[in-house]
């Protein structure tokens, strides 16, 4: 079973770069929803620092300002005719780069006025055609720039449709035929599901790549299952995820399809970017620090607690927790154990939107404990880093989580995670062992609410023991997070995608 990659790939004596298309819905920092523009974003750049040729291809969105960004027309994609849903499109192409240490990253952007000029990303009714024709406009850009990738590395279910295509109505044009192709799995909810008109609209229908489906739903096709289907090879954003995945529990209704072709699954876990998550040189925090000066971070707990209008007081533990508002990030599990959480000796930060149910079940609680409890119903960077950098503990009691960026995060602010043994958190947080002095934070196996208190209160007894609390927190934050190992990973799996191209 192909799921892990060497954790360090050195460039051998006879490297020759490789020319990799990466095609995403989002990239940071143009537009973004989710965790996946970080990953889109942030790859290109250290794939770029490594020595290749790595270029992005998104749609550009109403909400992406051109002179903001500095976008400029590429000459020779101002006319592009594209097909879809059995008639054509105008889409010009226009050009922005992403800054980086190996140099500047180029950034394609995918015009159309009628599917794209809108202040959304997502959640269209017309969301099929919208991405079918950016995926389109991807493939079809590339003779008229005189770019031929090596590699397409496409993400997500909007970019799915890709894969299937270099098998099916570009498998006999010569330009495309030795374009290996990776698709990546952020998330598995998401599948991008629609009618079979889809098939239609992407000029597939004759050529029957539908099955096997959703297991649960015949009538309907499931884009995503096409990128599983027909990728070179796929990834996820963990080892412990592509494990999961492969089961009912967590596959999705895709777990047969999974388990066909686990032998070309992979988990690479997923970096952040260490420049811009940086607690020495944030300026969003009241006083920025590092390893070596710990003593200052004293002072971004006050300054977190007086944002949040709670008592400036260093000694009260601090949880912090930004999320989305849902089952699946664990608050069905905090709703059950909220009240005694607030009986103990301790804070607690929240920000984060989602699920109504849970907005005025935390604003209650910030009523009723005014004093230990505290919720911003928003989404804010400056609080964020804040209380990244602010708070003792940080929360993340996922059912179920892929990668996650957030517990990565935090350690590296030196902000000790508690989180459930799932996905990217079982790879990236070890429970703490005090006889051996192993671990950087604090797990629970089973998805409980009573295992969930426990670990909070496990974390809180440690942090009695000032010496061991520090120690804690200088291991999270020497860790490596950055993107560079998994880069390397990503390039390994390159290779991999193109002997696997070769042999088919």
């Amino acid at each position: 079973m192909a799921l892990l990659l060497n954790q360090a790939s050195d460039q051998a004596e006879d490297f020759k770069p490789l020319k990799i298309l990466i095609v995403a819905a989002e990239a940071a920092p143009f537009a973004k929803v989710g965790h996946v523009a970080e990953v889109t974003g942030s790859l290109p750049v250290a794939l770029r620092s490594l020595g290749h040729d790595v270029r992005l291809v998104m749609p550009r969105y109403g909400r992406i300002d051109p002179a903001k960004f500095d976008l400029k027309p590429v000459a020779s994609l101002q006319q592009l005719s594209i097909q879809v849903n059995r008639g054509h499109e105008a889409v010009y192409i226009t050009e922005g780069s992403i800054e980086g240490e190996g140099g500047q990253v180029p950034v394609y952007f995918v015009n159309n006025d009628k599917y794209f000029n809108r202040d959304g990303i997502y959640s269209y009714p017309d969301d099929d055609e919208r991405f079918i024709l950016f995926c389109r406009s991807a493939l079809e850009m590339l003779p008229e720039l005189d770019w031929q990738p090596d590699i397409i590395h496409c993400h997500d279910w909007h970019t799915a449709i890709i894969p299937n295509w270099l098998k099916s109505i570009y498998v006999n044009q010569p330009f495309y035929k030795d374009i290996s192709s990776v698709y990546t799995i952020h998330n598995l909810a998401f599948q991008g599901i629609f009618g079979y008109r889809v098939l239609e609209i992407a000029g597939i229908g004759e050529y029957g790549f539908v099955y096997p489906q959703r297991e649960d739903q015949s009538n309907v096709v499931s884009l995503m299952s096409l990128g599983i289907q027909s990728a070179d090879v796929i990834s996820t954003v963990s080892p412990t995820y592509a494990k999961e995945i492969l089961t009912p529990q967590y596959g999705e209704h895709l777990d047969k399809v999974l388990r066909e072709r686990k032998d070309h699954l992979y988990g690479i876990l997923n970096g952040i970017d260490t420049s811009h998550f940086n607690p020495a040189t944030d300026r969003f925090l009241a006083a920025p620090f590092d390893e070596d000066h710990l003593e200052k971070r004293v002072e971004n707990k006050l300054n977190l607690q007086k944002e949040a209008g709670l008592p400036q007081n260093p000694a009260v533990p601090v949880i912090g927790m930004i999320s989305r508002l849902a089952n699946q990030k664990g608050f069905d599990l905090l709703a059950q154990i909220i009240e005694p959480l607030m009986q103990l000796d301790v804070q607690f930060v929240l920000m984060g939107t989602g699920d109504h149910l849970y907005h005025d079940l935390f604003r209650q609680v910030a009523q009723r404990y005014p004093d230990k409890a505290a919720y911003f119903m928003t989404f804010n960077s400056p609080i964020a880093q804040k209380i990244y950098g602010g708070s003792d503990l940080f929360l993340m009691p996922s059912r179920f989580e892929p990668c996650g960026l957030g517990q990565m995060i935090a350690m590296r602010y030196g902000s000790i995670p508690v989180v459930r043994q799932t996905g990217g958190l079982a790879d990236t947080v070890k429970d703490f062992d005090p006889p051996h002095n192993t671990g950087n934070g604090f797990t629970f196996q089973e998805y409980d609410s009573m295992l969930l208190y426990g670990a909070i209160v496990r974390a809180l007894e440690t942090y009695k023991y000032p010496e061991v609390w520090r120690n804690l927190m200088i291991r999270d934050m020497t860790a490596d997070y950055s993107w560079r190992a998994s880069a390397a990973q990503y390039v390994e799996l390159y290779h991999h995608a193109q002997e696997a191209h070769r042999v088919n």
